[in-house]
């Protein structure tokens, strides 16, 4: 089915195909039982009634659910016949079918620990294939949870020499996320092979999925050579559509010297990022964030006047971008620099609804902040403002 692994992979024989397949039910091959399945909603069907048909049943959508259901609450003489009527002859196939997979899964969450080994055996040799297979990929996830250590770390050996292939594959690289979630971070000697990639995969649709797991689960010996890599390109991520995905998670996520040598990044640059689509929510990222220092220290810099004497806040009021970062401004500054900062605003807005044809609707949502805010008002927490003020 996939043209990957050392060996190939089962296809479905033809009478389950054109079970479900065909775009005419009428015509299609199914047994009587599952025809009489299918057609009598009035029965109460068992899983005993299906026994000798387990295979067909799972590779049809109203048979896989009605599997996966009766698996919850199966003896275990019953999950045993199921089982052996898929491992394992049919579980290739299965793992690789729009119903079939889910039934697999299910095995893997409800079976015996020999029974979820011996499953995973089967898959030996076609990790790879599987991995890259839009089915296949979410069952190695589930058989990644569910095995014991020893065969987590034989699925980390099929993978390895082709991780990098895995990472950038839309369905690969959520295999190589559960690996990083779940298995122990000794066994995941791949993660080397990053180094030297770091701002590949961060600009990467996947890749920056991929490198934020690293960030999330990793010890600091196996992310400390990816940060350092990382803070080489900082600006240049931060205006990338998928990078500044990953210097918002070092921001939120990231030790305090990460996050620091990001936040420094912004310093003397906060306009000219509010103003550009992606590394404008990274701003709003660290105005959330940060510190209070610091916070003080990035607004401060938006009320500072140009030469020209106009302070950044009347650019970024008309920008498409910036006015969401203004906007968080309003919600997230306190104290005396909130009534300077709104003080600073007020007359812009007004000025802008009177003279401007074009009152933009981020214009009213910043209208509705100051209204929603008047000042003066008592000291208010950030922590109570930041979560869902800002209209977009």
């Amino acid at each position: 089915m996939l043209p990957y692994g050392p060996g190939p992979l089962h296809v479905y024989s033809q009478n389950v195909r054109n079970g479900r397949r065909d775009g005419d039910p009428s015509a299609a091959l199914r047994s009587p039982l599952l025809d009489e399945f299918r057609a009598n909603k009035s029965r109460k069907w068992e899983l005993r009634d299906i026994f000798g048909y387990i295979v067909e049943f799972s590779g049809d959508q109203h048979g896989s659910r009605f599997i996966q259901q009766k698996l919850e609450t199966a003896t275990s003489e019953e999950k045993q016949i199921v089982f052996d009527e898929i491992v394992p002859d049919n579980t290739l196939q299965l793992i690789q079918d729009v119903f079939g997979n889910y039934v697999i899964q299910k095995l893997f969450e409800h079976g015996t620990q020999v029974q979820k080994t011996l499953l995973a055996n089967t898959m030996e040799g076609h990790i790879l294939a599987l991995s890259l297979q839009m089915y296949g990929c979410r069952v190695v996830q589930k058989a990644i949870e569910f095995v014991l250590p020893d065969q987590q770390g034989t699925i980390v050996k099929e993978l390895e020499p082709h991780v990098l292939k895995c990472v950038k594959d839309s369905n690969g690289n959520h295999v190589i996320q559960k690996l990083i979630e779940r298995v122990s971070p000794d066994r995941l000697g791949f993660v080397n092979q990053f180094r030297g990639n770091v701002y590949d995969l961060a600009t990467h649709a996947y890749g920056c999925r991929v490198l934020q797991r690293c960030l999330e689960h990793l010890p600091e010996e196996q992310t400390m050579p990816l940060l350092d890599e990382l803070h080489k390109y900082t600006p240049n991520l931060m205006q990338d559509q998928f990078g500044n995905y990953v210097v918002q998670f070092v921001i939120e996520h990231g030790k305090c010297h990460d996050k620091t040598l990001v936040l420094d990044r912004l310093r003397g640059n906060m306009l000219k990022m509010a103003q550009h689509k992606f590394a404008s929510n990274v701003c709003e990222k660290a105005l959330v964030c940060a510190d209070s220092d610091y916070r003080r220290l990035l607004i401060n810099e938006i009320m500072k006047p140009k030469p020209d004497g106009v302070t950044p806040v009347v650019d970024m009021m008309k920008d498409q971008f910036a006015n969401y970062v203004l906007q968080r401004a309003l919600v997230v500054s306190e104290g005396e620099q909130k009534e300077t900062l709104y003080s600073l605003v007020r007359p812009q807005l007004i000025a802008m609804k009177r003279f401007s044809n074009a009152y933009s609707k981020h214009l009213g949502s910043i209208e509705r902040l100051l209204d929603k805010y008047p000042l003066p008002q008592s000291d208010l927490s950030h922590h109570d403002l930041v979560s869902s003020e800002i209209i977009r």
